[in-house]
């Protein structure tokens, strides 16, 4: 290729990789619904995009370390001790029996709908087990499905995706090894990538340690670290056992996000912002790699071949994966109803079909434009109907308004008990041991982690919190937050006024709560001379109200809410006006 055609290749990659994400953050669809039709016209009507043509043999390669980097962003994601009980037997059950049962059922799918040889029906059949963070996430966060099932959800998309990555592996060696030693070699190579993988999570866990919490990078070098660490592991790993970079980068994940040592959480806006461009680079390339020509009686075949795993095998797998725990019925069957493909599908696709072809493996050919199909339909499919699925099994979350008081003092409790009896699902973090021990006391939920460590956290986001209020002591604490928060908080954040008028503040853009003249240090100077916290009081100055729906409305120094029917006013009133309330 010409330097104009790499440069064209290169910028065309580019500009539909964020602008089909773009499209679909307007449109609200996954972007994987455009992502893939992107990827496949473009490779269609020009050369220049498609990969192998731009990067040749160093296209595999890029692509295992690009979703080391994914999975190492999936694993920072998980915090082990959020996952209990019967939530962690279900999480097990649907790697274990999940990951075995669609395995042997897509592979005997393609091999009577596909006419794949059984060498090829078995490595799809691995290849078809992932589903994975960068589908299933923005699919739960659209759907916003009811608390439990996004946390068991979230952890099945974020693990099965290195067990498959695995399994895959495994799969290709034993297939390509032949003989009767398929079974013993398989395992082999498997035990082998494990510890392998472990040993290089560990090095590269204790490299991350001193860069971040030694250190203390700022954002750009601790994110520039964090990409470097990862990918010099993997690939490390991955020259000497293949594919055992995937688990190194996801147990550095798990690491990071739960080892306290570390102080801080590895997760970053720029390091998300990188993981999505990589995300979207990912699917059009590999996208384009697929042509109308390789599709050519497949498209039939493959719709049959999803049917089955849509329709007969996830939800067998959720009724195996449930049974004998205490998840309803309802939410069975959205669990059920909610299995779709993603990029280490595309990935594991791209890098084992082409190998097994060049191995002579009848159908091998197949293996890449089937998966195309297959995450294509499942995606459109998924994407369309979660949703209205949710709303019909009744397991969508609640409408009511979850905010997260941040603060600890009386008079935050307070209020927390104000929202509670009108039947808000109030959640309160606080930094000091004691006003947390404060908040148990007063049989209220206490957030669990740091809050500035975990903000970029998605398992915070699936905790359901509709909005942030930060009503600590510390002026400058509340400002870094709402800075902070901003990008991690599906919905609003406010601040509490500094202690006094007039006291600049960062340019963050969250509003100030309530009137002029009550900040901090006026709530707190009226809260000791008796004034309390009250809901539907007659008299007092007006904090919130609390709409008929449960949605909370605060005042702000720029906005006083319309009082509307059906709603109740929380006010701050003196102890007469809060004795009559009560």
């Amino acid at each position: 290729m010409t330097s104009d055609q790499v440069m064209l290749g290169v910028g065309l990659i580019l500009v539909l990789a964020v602008g089909s994400q773009v499209l679909a953050s307007r449109v609200r669809v996954p972007a994987l619904i455009l992502l893939l039709p992107a990827g496949f016209v473009a490779g269609t009507l020009t050369d220049s995009v498609n990969p192998q043509n731009l990067l040749g043999s160093a296209f595999q390669p890029l692509v295992s370390l690009a979703v080391a980097v994914i999975l190492y962003d999936a694993g920072l994601g998980l915090r082990l001790n959020r996952l209990r009980g019967h939530d962690r037997r279900v999480v097990v059950r649907l790697l274990a029996v999940g990951v075995t049962l669609t395995w042997v059922c897509a592979a005997l799918l393609a091999l009577w709908l596909l006419g794949l040889s059984h060498q090829a029906a078995l490595m799809i059949g691995a290849i078809l087990v992932v589903s994975g963070p960068t589908v299933v996430g923005p699919l739960l966060s659209h759907v916003r499905p009811a608390e439990r099932l996004q946390h068991i959800l979230g952890w099945e998309g974020a693990l099965v995706d290195p067990v498959g990555g695995v399994l895959g592996a495994l799969v290709f060696h034993a297939v390509v090894a032949g003989g009767q030693h398929q079974v013993a070699a398989g395992v082999a190579h498997f035990g082998g990538s494990l510890a392998l993988g472990v040993l290089g999570a560990a090095l590269g866990t204790g490299l991350l340690w001193l860069a971040l919490n030694r250190l203390r990078l700022g954002e750009i070098l601790g994110t520039l670290v964090q990409l470097a660490v990862v990918v010099g592991i993997a690939a490390a790993c991955d020259i000497v056992r293949d594919d055992s970079g995937l688990f190194a980068a996801v147990l550095m994940g798990l690491a990071l996000a739960s080892i306290q040592a570390f102080g801080i959480s590895g997760r970053r806006p720029f390091f998300e912002t990188l993981v999505q461009l990589i995300i979207g680079v990912l699917f059009v390339s590999i996208s384009a790699t697929v042509t109308p020509a390789s599709l050519r009686g497949l498209i039939l075949p493959v719709l049959a071949v999803t049917a089955g795993l849509i329709l007969v095998v996830r939800p067998l797998v959720a009724y195996l994966s449930t049974v004998r725990t205490d998840v309803p019925g309802r939410e069975r069957a959205f669990i059920g109803w909610m299995a779709p493909r993603g990029i280490v599908a595309a990935a594991t696709a791209a890098e084992f079909g082409p190998s097994l072809q060049s191995h002579g493996f009848a159908g091998a050919e197949k293996i890449l434009p089937a998966t195309f199909l297959v995450i294509v339909a499942t995606v459109t499919l998924y994407g369309l109907t979660a949703a209205p699925a949710a709303r019909l099994l009744g397991v969508v979350r609640t409408a009511r308004s979850r905010p997260m008081l941040v603060g600890g003092d009386a008079w935050v409790v307070d209020l927390a008990h104000a929202l509670r009896r009108l039947g808000l699902e109030v959640v309160l973090w606080a930094g000091h041991p004691g006003q947390r021990q404060d908040i148990r006391a007063a049989g209220l939920e206490l957030a669990p982690g740091e809050l500035l460590s975990d903000v970029g956290d998605p398992a915070v986001q699936i905790e359901g919190v509709t909005s942030v209020l930060l009503l600590t002591d510390e002026d400058d604490f509340n400002n870094l937050a709402a800075v902070l928060l901003r990008s991690a908080v599906h919905g609003p954040v406010h601040r509490l006024a500094p202690a006094r008028d007039g006291v600049p503040v960062a340019p963050d853009d969250a509003p100030l709560l309530f009137g002029p003249g009550l900040t901090r240090d006026a709530i707190t100077r009226r809260y000791a001379e008796g004034h309390r916290i009250a809901a539907g009081a007659a008299e007092g100055e007006l904090l919130f109200r609390v709409r008929r729906d449960g949605s909370l409305d605060p005042v702000t120094r720029d906005r006083v809410p319309e009082a509307l029917p059906g709603d109740t006013a929380i006010v701050l009133t003196d102890g007469a006006g809060a004795a009559a309330e009560g």
